[in-house]
């Protein structure tokens, strides 16, 4: 009789960039494959949910194209010629060269570059440790939150909100700038769960009529880069109606008065001309939210995908501040709590010997750092070598064109540590293998909860496959530096880490799996003030010096409005290039990660762009035909599909496809731009002028 597979059920962690960070409960099979990945019961935000890609995590995990072995570069740059060799002939390849770049060209001519192909703080945050320790060059992580966050701490003074499980208490949730029925599976379960225990109604915002949308009781379509000029006309309406709470926003604000005398030419009429919405649908939204105090705003990610991000995010947080709704419980905005953590990190990032005088270069402009833009090198020296974790910035980063020529220079000496052959991997010189996240230990936090999660390591890696913490820490033996964090585990780090952070110990955290952290309620409701010096909400920000920012000023700041506006920095749509182009989150990738897996390809099909039928019979486009996109940047070849749920002039490409699934191996990255927006920088994916023409 055949014998049975042993099952048995293990908690873990979801590593990839979204916000939900869900708690997993995972299959392990005979102690060494793994099988079906669910949604924890336990964790209440999670709440059992999960999306359906990592449901179908066994099929990446366990896929057959994984890298396995270090290799050498065989054969010409981006050829795919690689060679077996083993780590030992790698590590040590790799510091030879370290060594020799540093002495001719100094320690900032070597650039570590990550983001969060893992959100593991020990995995995806080690790589400081090194970089500090050897003094290259630091990195500004732009490519994702900047303008989001900036906008949402200049009105707050801090990255925290209320309890998002409170969305199941809500009279309205107001789901704005994120698509989440594709990104972020658990604010529709907590949304939907207030509709049928409430009777809420569903707001949602975006620019065009997505998954989400299709399941709001109130979908608003507006042109991209035109939220702040909704914002402002709801405030007027809340205004005017007698819906602002004057008490709350004179105890609690800086500039009530003054917001509302300059609101008082941000009527409706002017808000529907700028945005497209109708000035019907402008009064609608206002009258429920200002008749539900129980709104509560979930704010996304699309505003940092725009020039004028961080002032339409500011915008629309100030809608609940005019009517008070952070007073009660299911009201309120929230965006991230990544502020509620206040991690030491001091441990896993080496942040002791942090040199603050080290350069710090733009993460999203590294196509200009390798092609030598002087301002881009912060007026430096070239980047001689890159040692890229986490992430495939061949596929993902803005102007694919320098991004490309920058990684086919022949004096750049580029390592890759990779779970598959990306296309950043393809241009290495030496490529590395890399654990998934059930194959390692690690600590997460989730930026779109409060819960601290422990993840540990349930099956042992395929092949030579190592994890980040032992390769950077291999690394540093060989290249000489030194930090007591490279002689210890994971494990041990955590611990210390949980203990000087005053969450506990790692045997308290794995006994229970995660931690909830979320501050009391008058705390996250800031009903005892903002996180400002006079505790009062800021509808007028001074921009320059909006806490936790990374950076100096940068893009016109100085021209940002004093008070919410519509502020028209955008790349708009000229005779040359008649449509805007937004590149908006595909369901069934994650960036360029699940790109590899077979069910995700599948449902995706293949790269398109999905235009208005009016705007395609004047371009004599059909259904299924091959089109080409572009503007000064560039140029790609995409499939159109004809939605009448995108405002006419405006055009989406859902997903990052690889470059490789496109004519002439050009992707949708290769028509964004890299410039930075103010105030701190950031990465404008959906904000692109662009013509279309038949193939």
């Amino acid at each position: 009789m055949t014998e049975l597979p042993r099952i048995t059920h293990h908690p873990s962690v979801c590593p990839h960039d979204c916000p939900s960070a869900c708690s997993l409960e995972v299959e392990v099979i005979d102690g060494r494959s793994i099988g079906r990945v669910r949604g924890s019961k336990r964790q209440s935000y999670t709440d059992g949910v999960i999306c359906a890609k990592v449901a179908r995590y066994a099929e990446r995990i366990h896929h057959p194209d994984r890298l396995l072995h270090p290799m050498r570069r065989a054969g010409p740059r981006g050829s795919g010629q690689f060679e077996r060799i083993s780590w030992d002939e790698a590590l040590d390849e790799i510091a030879k060269r370290f060594l020799a770049i540093e002495a001719q060209h100094g320690a900032d001519a070597v650039w570590p570059y990550y983001y969060a192909g893992t959100m593991g703080l020990v995995m995806r945050d080690g790589i400081n440790r090194l970089r500090h320790a050897k003094r290259y060059s630091d990195q500004y992580s732009t490519i994702c939150t900047t303008m989001a966050w900036t906008g949402f701490i200049a009105g707050t003074g801090r990255l925290a909100g209320p309890d998002p499980r409170e969305m199941a208490k809500s009279d309205c949730v107001v789901i704005w700038g994120t698509n989440a029925v594709h990104t972020q599976v658990n604010v529709m379960h907590h949304a939907i769960k207030a509709r049928k225990t409430r009777g809420a109604k569903i707001v949602a915002i975006d620019i065009y009529h997505n998954a989400t949308l299709a399941q709001a009781d109130l979908a608003l379509v507006l042109r991209p880069g035109t939220d702040a000029a909704l914002a402002c006309a709801v405030m007027h309406v809340l205004f005017r109606d007698g819906h602002a709470d004057r008490a709350y926003l004179a105890a609690h604000t800086d500039a009530p008065d003054e917001l509302e005398a300059h609101l008082q030419s941000r009527n409706p009429e002017w808000a529907a001309a700028i945005t497209g919405l109708s000035v019907a649908q402008i009064e609608e939204f206002a009258a429920l939210v200002g008749t539900r105090k129980k709104s509560f705003f979930r704010l996304g990610y699309g505003f940092a995908r725009q020039r004028n991000g961080a002032v339409s995010m500011h915008a629309a947080l100030s809608v609940p501040t005019v009517t008070g709704a952070w007073q009660h419980e299911g009201g309120g905005a929230f965006h991230s709590n990544s502020g509620i953590y206040k991690w030491r990190k001091g441990l896993i990032e080496g942040l002791d010997l942090r040199d603050p005088k080290v350069r710090e270069l733009d993460q999203s402009q590294i196509g200009r750092v390798l092609t030598g833009d002087a301002q881009a090198l912060r007026q430096g020296g070239p980047v001689k070598a890159l040692f890229i974790q986490n992430t495939n910035p061949v596929s993902v980063a803005p102007e694919q064109e320098l991004v490309k020529q920058g990684f086919a220079r022949e004096d750049l000496f580029t390592v890759v540590h990779e779970q598959f052959m990306t296309e950043t991997a393809q241009m290495a010189d030496i490529v590395l293998p890399a654990t998934q996240f059930m194959e390692h230990d690690d600590l997460y936090q989730g930026g779109g909860h409060q819960h601290i999660m422990w993840g540990g390591k349930l099956v042992e890696p395929p092949g030579e496959c190592r994890s980040n913490h032992e390769v950077v820490s291999a690394l540093a033996l060989r290249l000489g530096a030194q930090h007591r964090g490279f002689t210890m585990t994971p494990r041990e780090i955590v611990d210390w880490t949980l203990r000087e952070s005053k969450r506990g110990t790692l045997d308290e955290l794995v006994a229970n799996d995660f931690l909830d952290v979320q501050p009391d309620f008058r705390t996250a409701h800031y009903l005892d003030g903002f996180g400002y010096p006079d505790r009062k909400f800021r509808f007028k920000p001074d921009w320059p010096k909006v806490p936790n920012a990374n950076a100096g000023p940068m893009g016109p700041w100085q021209q940002m409005p004093a008070l919410p506006d519509q502020w028209d920095v955008l790349e708009n749509a000229d005779a040359e290039h008649p449509f805007r182009l937004a590149t908006s989150p595909a369901r069934s990738f994650l960036n360029s990660t699940f790109t590899e897996t077979p069910s995700s390809l599948k449902k995706e099909g293949g790269p398109t762009l999905m235009l208005h039928p009016g705007d395609a019979a004047r371009l004599g486009i059909e259904a299924g035909e091959e089109i080409v996109v572009g503007n000064g940047r560039g140029s790609v070849y995409l499939t159109a599909v004809l939605f009448e749920g995108v405002v006419p002039g405006v055009v989406i490409a859902e997903s990052i496809w690889p470059n490789a699934a496109h004519r002439h191996g050009r992707g949708i990255n290769t028509i964004t731009g890299a410039d930075a927006p103010a105030p701190f920088g950031g990465a404008a994916f959906h904000d692109n002028k662009v013509w279309i023409r038949k193939a």
